[in-house]
């Protein structure tokens, strides 16, 4: 992987992928990001979070109102998860949960479904644009932070990281190094170096 500015050439012929836009045959860059040469893709690396439908989010419940839960998203604020007859949780103010967006409205609110309890842990908050590269590409880097800590770690793509168990200091610093230098060539190596280093184990460098 790469990183990339806007404008920059990421292909000399017409390319269709996520964040770039094609002029006289060419494919460029839209966005500052690192270039996946093998997924054919740019991961941005600063901007807003725009939510998708079927995204994983980790919320906090700051409402309820007649059995409509209102879920704080941290950086996109506020949406509303209305449970149906299938549910199968309540929740209480304070609550953090696991969701999935059922749909993007038209105005600042979205709904959620598939709500589930992230019991005890803790939460933290990073920039939602250097998300992807905290999971790495098919979850190396989150599997690996995970694994070295022995740590439950949970990632929404909206900026919250919900962390329970194991060693959550360092996985929480590890996760840290990944925001700051997200746009650092060989960064799940890096981590990998940095938590044998701190842990004293070694383990096998998962492929993808």
């Amino acid at each position: 992987m790469r990183i990339v500015i806007p404008g920059e050439v990421v292909a000399e012929r017409p390319e269709r992928m996520e964040n770039t836009y094609i002029q006289e045959g060419r494919t460029y860059a839209k966005v500052l990001g690192m270039y996946d040469s093998n997924g054919r893709g740019i991961i941005p690396l600063e901007g807003a979070w725009m939510p998708r439908s079927d995204d994983t989010v980790v919320g906090i419940v700051s409402e309820v109102r007649n059995k409509v839960y209102v879920i704080d998203l941290s950086y996109f604020g506020r949406s509303l998860l209305i449970p149906g007859k299938y549910e199968e949780y309540s929740f209480s103010v304070g609550d953090v949960i696991e969701a999935r967006i059922k749909e993007v409205e038209n105005r600042p609110t979205i709904i959620l479904s598939e709500a589930k309890p992230l019991s005890e842990g803790t939460v933290m908050s990073v920039k939602p644009r250097k998300v992807l590269r905290i999971i790495g590409k098919k979850n190396t880097m989150v599997n690996q932070i995970a694994g070295f800590t022995k740590t439950s770690i949970i990632v929404g793509l909206n900026g919250l990281i919900w962390l329970r168990g194991g060693d959550i200091g360092l996985a929480s610093e590890a996760i840290r190094r990944v925001e700051r230098e997200a746009h650092v060539s060989g960064l799940t190596e890096t981590i990998r170096r940095y938590l044998e280093e701190k842990t004293g184990t070694k383990r096998e460098m998962e492929t993808g």
